[in-house]
């Protein structure tokens, strides 16, 4: 007697099955919670924590056996399917089902979900974690076990986020002897990996604010939150102690964050062209002077930000902020001429000039470039601004190498030719 495991039956049981789900969470749905009582909230959102881990362990055993789902349409796997068909995005799709080919592979990870002890973020890092064990050329298949065991015996008791720290160092707690150092090598390279993996993006969006985006070595970015944090706690005891409602947390971070950009000491800053680095805020007096005119944050409008005249007068009164006021003819004056070196005002100065390394076909900003005299002073060349030209290093070099002479051109170029 043959026995047909395709008839109706199962395909019967599984859609009655759904059918019940999907009424009972109708007839929740219909319900409005305001009128719930505590203890059933509480309890709906106990009970839905582990519905919803059960819920992932029973997909993951789908997409564990989904192939016959790809051979049926064509598709390379069951992933292209639900995106597809589901409109799952495809790295979700595939992550899925490298999670359901994972927790096969763990029968304490597997009975975990499916009693909804262990939810599927849990259950994603500790297969992870465990992937990695197995691979381990030092560990065997006993410490694999046991690691296993362990993290899902924790996994009752953490977050998934403790979870994960604790997989980095399961191997340590089953045999510190053997593993210790493999830890600390392991931790060394995690470290060497955040290195490469830093970056920092900044862009304006044109709407008067500066957007960023970025990653810190654990190290640093743990500092740097302590420092925004110390900065926005103020602001939010005192708005406690007046009694006012408290903005959102991300508001007040952003807030400390501002607060602690303005309260660096300049004199803790790298130097650039042998000056602290500074802002620079120009604006001409008659903007000063009208209660809505407009400033440049930074050296010209072309590399700067328009900001109001209000604004730019609260930033003067930093110290970290050198405002230049220029008159009808944008002219700024020359500031001393019996120093051997150009002193910082100068150099200032030549850069709100200048904007830029002044050789030819160079465009290296002013930030970067040296004040060097045209005119050599042991020739008789003045520390003044018509003497003073900006340089980025490499050209500085070149002005002062016997291989190379430069001339002045009439847009106030200086154009290098090498000696014959």
């Amino acid at each position: 007697m043959s026995i047909d495991h395709w008839g109706t039956n199962p395909g019967d049981l599984v859609s009655s099955a759904l059918a019940a789900i999907e009424t009972s969470l109708e007839e929740l749905l219909a319900m409005d919670p305001i009128y719930w009582r505590t203890s059933q909230k509480k309890d709906y959102l106990a009970k839905a924590e582990k519905l919803q881990a059960q819920q992932a362990a029973l997909t993951l055993r789908v997409l564990a056996v989904s192939g016959d789902i790809a051979a049926e349409t064509g598709d390379k796997d069951a992933s292209a399917w639900m995106r597809a068909e589901l409109l799952v995005d495809k790295g979700t799709a595939r992550a899925h089902i490298k999670l359901a080919t994972a927790v096969t592979k763990y029968e304490l990870v597997s009975a975990g979900l499916a009693a909804g002890v262990l939810s599927e973020a849990k259950a994603t890092v500790i297969t992870k974690a465990l992937d990695k064990i197995e691979a381990d050329p030092v560990a065997t298949s006993e410490d694999l076990v046991l690691a296993e065991k362990l993290l899902v015996e924790y996994a009752t008791l953490a977050t998934a986020k403790e979870v994960q720290t604790a997989g980095r160092r399961v191997l340590a707690k089953i045999d510190p002897d053997r593993f210790e150092e493999a830890e600390a090598k392991a931790l060394l390279a995690e470290e060497e990996r955040a290195q490469q993996k830093t970056a920092l993006r900044v862009w304006d969006n044109h709407d008067g604010t500066i957007g960023f985006d970025g990653v810190l070595p654990t190290s640093i970015g743990m500092r740097f939150k302590k420092q925004v944090e110390a900065w926005a706690q103020p602001r939010k005891q005192q708005l406690v102690e007046k009694g006012a409602p408290l903005p959102p947390w991300e508001r007040l971070m952003g807030q400390g964050l501002a607060r602690l950009v303005e309260t660096i000491d300049p004199t803790a800053l790298p130097r650039h062209g042998g000056d602290a680095t500074v802002v620079n805020v120009v604006i001409s007096l008659e903007e000063l002077r009208k209660e809505l005119g407009t400033a440049t944050l930074g050296f010209d409008e072309t590399n700067g930000t328009t900001i109001t005249a209000a604004e730019a007068r609260r930033m003067a009164c930093n110290a970290t902020i050198i405002p230049w006021v220029l008159g009808g003819d944008s002219e700024v004056l020359d500031m001393g001429r019996a120093s051997r070196v150009f002193v910082p005002v100068q150099r200032k100065a030549l850069r709100l000039q200048q904007k830029c390394c002044q050789a030819e076909g160079c465009d290296m900003p002013p930030e970067w470039c040296d004040a060097h005299h045209f005119k050599a002073w042991a020739a008789g060349g003045k520390t003044d601004l018509k003497d003073g030209v900006l340089l980025c290093p490499h050209h500085h070099r070149l002005a002062h190498s016997p291989a190379y002479v430069h001339e002045r051109l009439p847009d106030g170029t200086v154009r290098f030719t090498r000696r014959p």
